[in-house]
């Protein structure tokens, strides 16, 4: 029996574990969830060992435990170090779900829950992919180190200080792993660039306490009328963002991959549509694809202070508060970006107020070569896998250790996607297409027998 006939016959079992995984909700952020934390590492540990891995470690961290595992290691074959993560956004507003975030439910061929495309769908999908290539063959047919952490949603440093410290451990040929999606339904896609992030939270602060508006009102500083007055001016009319030095390192978009982006499959109409605005905006002189993929952004991602509970009370607040975001491209420092951002917020309020401004996490950008062989292996297998021919693309989002494996071990990174862009991940009815989950798996399997041929 075949790897692929081997995840036809076993289809039914395989979505009823995903379902037990989605069930465990391992939200990183609260830490009310930290015993579902832990039993989401010992889960998929413990699966990781039925598809054939010999050594599988929990490894305790400051934080969230990570879980490390390799098959046995055969001289002479290729090595692939496969990454995903265990833990999930937070679930609300869960008056916003169609059903219940940690009880998976199936409508119209997608599985909805928690986790169920970023990333618990796309990671196990892997995990079943090497079972079956192992219960098919007897074993694997190539080397497969996995590291699978628990705060990638909280942008925690567990992982980086485990890279560091196992540096030699961790050595591969490429990375691998699936965490994106496909450029829109029925189209297999290989990502070869993400932008970058950083995230930061503003602090304002005028009088020691709330006053009451109408004794106070006129004379005292409003802390959120002064953090919205700077906020508004971090863009201009034309919707660029206007921090001195913004623009200053941004890679230019060639005129090969502008075409290369013109001829992809892509509707706005249905971009417009996922997205549920009547119209959308950007920065001028791009297209909606470049100014996602190719180009930074600024963005408010939050503002409170105040009262804003039900009914009236009449208060000029004590502080007031934002969180902001900037997606970073190639040649975009993070800490310089940080510093200029600060300076110009800065610069905008009175001397009335005081400011507090953290950095909370960064990540820097990431642009791969999508001639290099083993990502035209990954989309032959993708094709191989659906039926239909693959693309490259880039996406808006960010996975910090896609860069820093890049960086640090000089290898190709492989993301084959297989959310979909209207998967809501971060929202509530998250859902990964039933379609995508066992494509990928049969997709996921022929890459890892293809590579194992060199």
């Amino acid at each position: 029996m075949s790897a692929i006939e081997y995840i036809e016959s076993h289809q039914e079992e395989y979505l009823e574990e995903l379902k037990e995984f989605l069930r465990i909700p391992s939200v990183s952020t609260k830490n009310e969830h930290k015993p579902d934390i832990e039993h989401a590492a010992w889960w998929i540990a413990a699966k990781l060992r039925g598809a054939g891995m010999e050594k599988v470690e929990v490894v305790p961290t400051r934080l969230h435990p990570l879980v490390y595992a390799e098959s046995a290691q055969m001289s002479g074959r290729p090595t692939l170090l496969l990454y995903g993560h265990y833990d999930v956004q937070p679930p609300e507003p869960l008056d916003l779900w169609t059903s219940p975030p940690f009880e998976p439910t199936i409508r119209d061929g997608n599985l909805y829950a928690r986790g169920s495309a970023d990333d618990k769908g796309q990671l196990y999908l892997h995990v079943k992919a090497l079972e079956a290539l192992h219960k098919a063959a007897g074993q694997l047919p190539l080397n497969v180190k996995v590291i699978i952490e628990g705060e990638e949603e909280i942008g925690g440093g567990s992982l980086w200080e485990f890279l560091v410290e196992n540096r030699l451990r961790l050595k591969a040929d490429a990375l691998v792993l699936s965490d994106t999606s496909m450029l829109a339904r029925g189209v297999p896609s290989i990502t070869y660039g993400l932008r970058g992030l950083n995230y930061y939270q503003v602090e304002v602060a005028g009088p020691s306490q709330d006053l009451h508006s109408g004794v106070f009102g006129g004379a005292v500083p409003n802390p959120i009328t002064i953090l919205a007055q700077a906020i508004a001016k971090l863009h201009d009319a034309r919707s660029r963002v206007s921090v001195p030095g913004f623009y200053e390192a941004v890679q230019k978009i060639s005129p090969s991959e502008r075409e290369a982006i013109k001829r992809l499959p892509w509707k706005e109409q249905e971009f417009r549509k996922t997205v549920g605005s009547p119209d959308l905006c950007g920065e001028e002189g791009f297209s909606t694809l470049e100014r996602i993929w190719c180009r930074p952004t600024l963005e408010l991602n939050g503002i409170w202070g105040g009262y804003t509970g039900d009914g009236a009370k009449t208060v000029i607040p004590s502080k007031a508060y934002a969180k902001i975001s900037t997606r970073l491209v190639p040649n975009q420092d993070p800490e310089k970006i940080a510093r200029l951002v600060e300076g110009r917020i800065r610069r905008s309020l009175p001397k009335s107020v005081s400011c507090e401004f953290k950095l909370l996490s960064t990540g820097r950008p990431w642009v791969g070569d999508c001639r290099h062989p083993i990502l035209q292996k990954g989309s032959c297998a993708l094709e191989k896998g659906f039926g239909k021919k693959a693309v490259f693309i880039r996406e808006g989002g960010s996975i910090p250790l896609v860069e820093q494996i890049d960086r640090m071990f000089k290898i190709p990174c492989v993301l084959l996607g297989f959310g979909l862009p209207d998967e809501n991940a971060h929202a509530p009815n998250e859902f990964i297409s039933l379609d995508n989950y066992f494509g990928g798996m049969k997709s996921a399997a022929l890459f890892y027998q293809d590579v194992a041929v060199r």
